[in-house]
Parts: structure tokens; sequence; C-alpha cells
């Protein structure tokens, strides 16, 4: 039972990760909002029940997903969390009903909200410093985003300068980048005219666009902005979320003038009603609403779980459906051997664009669907945005349809599938798999891996189509005659690439671990085992008994972690990327980390504000939390200990009214050692 809990586990992760990058980083999701809740749902029920299988890397524990090539890394000094759903009005209630229970209060008693539309945009924070906008960045996953300051910079609606307080210096404001209708359609018709393919929805196009280097495309496709979150501030906010985006419209920033401020969850429900209908009137795409606790203290008193805060939660709007026919399934597969089906489907349009393809998921979809090849089949855009297969319409059939035949062999290698008991997948095993090939290196060469630079998915397909790469060392001895050869690959690139790959072999360990595609190790599990043995050595001879000390490491992890080093496939993949050079240096050890730790930090939770003489913030922060302490962005009962530099402003006033502990710039020092 533990065996199938733990395959099923690792599939829910595999899917959602999978859908993450499409979502996040490719802009071209395959399944809505209430699929991928149910989902995590299952994966989170699995987890609480077998503990053992949970890790820090789980989709559970985490926000977001991966960063953006070709971008500088920003980290956000208050976490960018995601939301959770809710989709009709019980839900709505039970969520209440919570908020209430956890704040003390009866249930009689009514709770204040904000009610506003919720865009179909891309979510940006933009930070202003002395007035003066500085930054404009992506949520990236939700601890640090991507620098797209080029492009924000051409949104015409968002000014570069605003008012500020003598008593204040930083303020960063939340929102939601979008392209509205007109400019879409205006778009799209430009494209057909000059024989471009045209774009498949303003979502997507808004997150093409933000991911270009040159601004020039962004100012070409003029793009809006409406704000309504906080990040780290030093501004005298208001207490209320309806006053917040009052004094954010004063400033002269953009906010959505379609807010209503409700007295109780039966005007919020109100609300959903309203706007079901009225959306469609828009000149923007919006999928849905966001219902916020209105007082700041209470939200702040509500505090949030890992990947999104409690007193806030969106209420997604009905999917729209349409009628059309299943024309053909293809069945492909990704790194790790699984097989799925996607629906071909005669175009159909719904939500304003038109759906081609669809995701079947899996075997045991086909078969609750009972549907054929030349069925007449209901399609749901969940969310606005993504298609699914609901149900067949057997009433028009016309006796010409055909059965899907599920495959026995893969679709790439032609080596026989297996479905394990008590999985739902079916999987190539055949390591050798050039599609599975494709998707280690890629999954190598990714951004928060081992981070090549122009190793994109064209390439590697070119590198295994021609025989040049069969796995990820084999990447270390490509020649510049070889890739030169390759389809648009001139010299220069091809020497960049090479300068690229050769930056990888000293990597950290951390990264290394991730890049192997080790089953049940995320970027977090690396980190965990990194710290833990220092040295890839010393990790290759830990015993199962030690992997599981490691904090963050459940036995399934240790398992798979010492199953995955005695494979002799693997063995031999590690002895030849070290003899390429392939050799992640030495990093800090759990002890070593230890010998830092500081009883006037460890476990303390800092703020830092005002400027600091000796050092930068960004350094002040590191120091803090090596050893041991936490870094916030906003003063809070919680707070220990606020650092007040020079011009300290607002926080440093609240943290006097608290009575928190607040230590100058030479106080600081001191407890450093300096």
């Amino acid at each position: 039972m533990a065996d199938t809990a733990a395959s099923r586990v690792a599939e829910l992760r595999e899917a959602i990760e999978h859908h993450n990058r499409l979502y996040y980083k490719d802009a071209a999701p395959e399944i809505g909002d209430r699929e991928y809740d149910a989902l995590l749902e299952e994966l989170a029920e699995l987890e609480d029940r077998h503990p053992e299988l949970r890790t820090a890397d789980s989709p559970t524990q985490k926000v977001g997903s991966d960063l953006i090539e070709g971008f500088e890394t920003v980290r956000h000094a208050v976490p960018m969390l995601s939301i959770s759903n809710t989709y009709n009005a019980d839900e709505l209630r039970e969520w209440d009903a919570r908020n209430k229970r956890r704040l003390g209060m009866d249930e009689a008693e009514d709770l204040e909200y904000v009610v506003e539309l919720k865009i179909d945009g891309v979510a940006v924070t933009i930070r202003y410093e002395d007035g003066r906008f500085v930054l404009g960045a992506t949520r990236g996953n939700g601890r640090q985003g991507d620098d797209i300051s080029h492009n924000i910079r051409t949104i015409k609606g968002l000014p570069l300068k605003i008012d500020c307080p003598p008593d204040a210096r930083v303020l960063e404001v939340r929102g939601e980048v979008y392209m509205p209708n007109g400019v879409f359609e205006k778009l799209n018709e430009d494209r057909a005219a000059q024989g471009q393919t045209t774009f498949a929805n303003p979502r997507n196009t808004t997150a093409g666009t933000l991911k270009q280097l040159d601004g020039r495309i962004a100012a070409q496709r003029p793009l809006a902005l409406f704000l309504y979150g906080l990040g780290e501030s030093d501004y005298s906010i208001p207490p209320t979320h309806a006053e917040y985006l009052a004094y954010l419209k004063n400033l002269g920033l953009p906010v959505n003038p379609h807010h209503t401020l409700c007295q109780n969850i039966a005007e919020v429900i109100a609300q959903t009603e309203v706007w079901e209908a009225k959306r469609k009137t828009l000149d923007y795409e919006t999928d849905g609403l966001v219902v916020k606790v209105n007082r700041r203290d209470l939200a702040e008193e509500l505090g949030a779980n890992t990947k999104s805060p409690r007193s806030v939660t969106a209420y997604k709007f009905s999917a729209e459906q349409g009628q059309t026919k299943l024309l053909e399934v293809e069945w492909s597969l990704g790194r790790t051997g699984v097989v799925t089906p996607l629906a071909h489907l005669e175009p159909v349009r719904l939500a304003g664009t038109t759906v081609k393809r669809a995701s079947l998921h899996n075997v045991d979809e086909l078969e609750r669907l009972g549907i054929k090849i030349g069925d007449t089949v209901i399609v749901e855009k969940a969310g606005e945005i993504i298609p699914k297969v609901i149900r067949t319409v057997e009433s028009l059939r016309t006796g010409g349809e055909r059965d899907i035949v599920t495959p026995e062999n893969c679709p790439v290698c032609d080596s026989a599938l297996v479905r394990p008991e008590g999985e739902v997948a079916l999987r190539c095993v055949n390591a050798a798999c050039p599609a599975q090939v494709r998707g280690r290196i890629a999954h190598w060469a990714s951004r928060n891996a081992m981070d090549v630079d122009g190793l994109g998915e064209k390439v590697v397909d070119q590198l295994v189509t021609e025989g040049l790469a069969s796995d990820v060392a084999d990447l270390y001895g490509l020649q510049l005659h070889q890739l030169t050869a390759l389809e648009r690959m001139g010299e220069k690139s091809a020497q960049n690439l090479l300068d690229a790959i050769d930056e990888t072999r000293t990597r950290p360990l951390r990264n290394f671990l991730f890049a192997l595609g080790i089953p049940f190790v995320g970027e977090s599990g690396g980190r965990d085992l990194a710290a833990a043995f220092g040295t890839l050595d010393r990790l290759l001879a830990a015993t199962r008994e030690e992997l599981e000390a490691v904090e963050g490491i459940g036995g399934k992890t240790a398992e798979s972690v010492r199953d995955f080093f005695t494979r002799p496939e693997n063995q031999d993949l590690v002895r030849k990327l070290r003899e390429a050079g392939v050799e992640p240096p030495p990093d800090q050890t759990a002890a070593e980390r230890e010998a830092h730790r500081d009883a006037d930090f460890e476990g303390k939770k800092f703020v830092l504000t005002g400027s600091l003489e000796s050092m930068t913030r960004n350094d002040a922060k590191k120091e803090i939390e090596k050893r041991g302490g936490k870094v916030s962005g906003s003063v809070s009962k919680s707070t220990d200990i606020v650092i007040a530099g020079a011009e300290a402003g607002s926080k440093a006033d609240k943290a006097q009214e608290l009575g928190i502990t607040m230590w100058d710039e030479e106080e600081f020092r001191r407890a450093l050692g300096n």
C-alpha cells in the first residue's frame, strides 16, 4: 500500500510541476484551476496520510514556478504568495466561517471584505525608491522573480515618479499586467495582414511580451496594469484595504475602479452574481473575483500557509462550454517516461479563443469518459483559459466512431509500455528513449538546475537527433564544428554555448543533485542534501539511515537517493561527468553552518529600515540569516528586533509603539562581532 501511495505521490508531483511550467514559464496551460487544485488536494491528502512522503520541495510546500532564461533574478523582500480558490457560494461561506473561527469571532458577527476583479494577466511587483520607479519584476517562484523593468517602463498608465513622504523611502506595490481586448484584436489583425501567425489569447500574449529581452517589442504591444497589493514599504499605509486602494489612486497609480466594500459574506456572494454576466462588458479578460479581508490588522492576524494568505481567496467564474468532435488521440511522453493521451479536436471557439487540443490525462480518464474517436464531445474552458473534455454526447453517435487503442509500445522508441500495479500511468521504461533523453538534458540545462544559457529545447532536440548527446555527460565533449553544423547555429552562438556548458563544471552541489533528476529530490531536497553532506563523495557513501536523518528528507526520498546512486547506469553517468571535469565544489555542511549560529539571532525575526553605511541591506540580510535569524519586510507583533539605519521611517515608529527592541547600526555591528 505504501509503495502504491509513493508511486501516486511521484506521479502527482510530476504532473503538477509539468502544469506549473506550462502556466508560469511557457504561458501555455493545459488544465484549469479546478483540475489543478484537485491534483494539489489529492497530493496534500496523500502526504497527510503518509507524512514520510512529504518533502520540503513538494508542490504543496511552494509557490509558482521556474524563472525566465536571460533575465536577472531579483529576490522579493516580501514573498509573493498565490491565492486559494473557491468555486461556489458554499465554499465562500466556509472560507468566511474559517476566518471568523481563527479570529475568535462569533459566527453571527459580520466581517468586512473588499471584492475586486481577478484580472487574467501576469502578476508583477513594482518598486519605488525615493519616489522613483526602480524595479518591475515577475512573481517567479514567489521568493524571487525576473527583472522586467525595461518592459514595465513601457506601460503608459504607470508613473515613473510618485510623491514620497519625507519620512519614507520604499514603496513596493503588487498588481497584474494585462493586454486590453481591443489591443489584442488589433495586434492579431496586423499580424494576419502581414502573414504572421496570430496569438491565442490576451493572457498568453501578455506573458510572452513581458518575456521579451527587447523593450521595443513591449512598447509596440501596449500593455496595461492594475495595482492592488503591498510588498515592502515604509510609507504610512492606511489601516484597511479599501482605504489602501484609494491611497494608491491618490498617488497616481492605476487602480481598477471596479472594487466593492462588502459588510459581510452575503454581500460578497451578491457581487459574484452581478459579475458573472457583467464581466463580458469589460475590455479586458477576467477569470473571477478576489475577496480580501478589509482590515489589515485582521489579515495579518490570520496569517498565511506555505502557499497563500488566509485572508484572501479567489472566486472563479463558471467555465464556458462548447460542442465539437474528437478527431484523433496523440500519445506523448516526457523525461520520466509517463505516456499521456492528448485530444485533437475540431476547432471550436470558447472564451474568445480557438480550442484545438485538450489533455485527456490518463487511461482511467478515457475509460471514465467512454470516449471514442469521432465522438461529439463537450469541451469546457475552465478558468477561461484551459480546455478540457468533460463528457461525450452518445446520442449523436453515427456508428462510424472508432475505439481509442491504448498503445502497447512507446510512440517514440517502440519499447514495451508497462503499467505498474496501482498506478494510472503508462510508462516507457527504456532509459535510452530519445524523448526521455531530451527531457533529461533539458532538465539538466534548466535555470534552477545547471543553468546552461543557450541550451533550449530546439538545440537539445537537434543534439539528440544527430546522435551528439545520449546523456548529459555527452554535453561536455561537444566540439565547435559539431555545433556549427546544427541548424541556425553560427560560430558565435556555438562558442557561447560551449562556454556556458563549461561554466557548469563547478556549479554548487545542490544544483548538481537537482539537475540529476533523482525521483523525489527537487530544489529544496538538493539544498538539504548538499547542506548535510557537503561533498558529492560523502553523499555517495551515505547509508539510507544517514540520509533519513537529514532534516527535510523522508524515508521514501532517502530510499530513492540510495537506489539512484546504486544503479550501475547512474554510477556510470556520475563517473563520466567527473571524468569530464564536472566536480561540484564542497558545500557548507549543516555542522559548519551551525558554527555561525548566534544566540542574538537564532530563531528571531528581524526587520531592516533606513540605510546602513557599512553594508547594503542585502548583505545585512545575509549576515542575519547566516546566524539563524529571519528577515521580514514589515513590522508586526511577531517581530523581535528592528534594525534602524539612517533616515529610518514609519517602521521604526511602529516598532516603538509596539515596544519592540531596536538596534542602531553600531549595535548591529557589535552583534555581528565586527
